[in-house]
């Protein structure tokens, strides 16, 4: 019997990695900057001359301008927990709104969360102010937990 269990176990290690099962995933506390940032203001029109057209009646930014959450994208398992902090360096006012998820952001703050990621999916993010609509905007990517992936050979 002794001998049996050895040679399971050297034909166990002898497996590729792709043949044995993956460690389940364990959730864990992730910790996410996400920043608000001017890209295209009224109060760049003094370095950007263009802009004065762009921004006048009938201009491609009439009643806009561009900001953008950094990052724009972010990607975790399922059953993590988001210690947000958002940061906005700059005197306009934002919102930050995902699923089950709405804040406030006034100029020059930083507004710390916390979020649970419970179910796989992607979901928008977006500053939900008129102005900077639609250009503000991202994703939460949540990915389904488990067993973990494991590359599978080339055929």
């Amino acid at each position: 019997m002794h001998r049996s269990f050895a040679l399971l176990a050297m034909v166990v290690a002898a497996l590729p990695a792709a043949c044995r099962p993956a460690p389940s995933y364990v959730p864990r506390t992730r910790d996410v900057v996400i920043t608000a940032v001017p890209l295209l203001t009224k109060e760049m029109q003094a370095i950007y001359p263009f802009l004065e057209q762009d921004f006048a009646p009938g201009g491609v930014l009439d009643g806009k301008e561009v900001y953008a959450f950094v990052p724009g994208t972010v990607t975790v398992m399922a059953g993590d927990t988001l210690r947000l902090m958002l940061l906005n360096p700059e005197d306009d006012a934002h919102t930050f709104v995902m699923a089950g998820l709405a804040l406030a952001l006034p100029g020059q703050s930083r507004t710390d969360t916390t979020y649970v990621a419970r179910t796989p999916g992607i979901y928008p993010f977006f500053c939900s102010l008129p102005a900077h609509a639609p250009m503000m905007h991202g994703e939460l990517v949540v990915l389904r937990a488990g067993r973990r992936a494991v590359r599978q050979p080339a055929r």
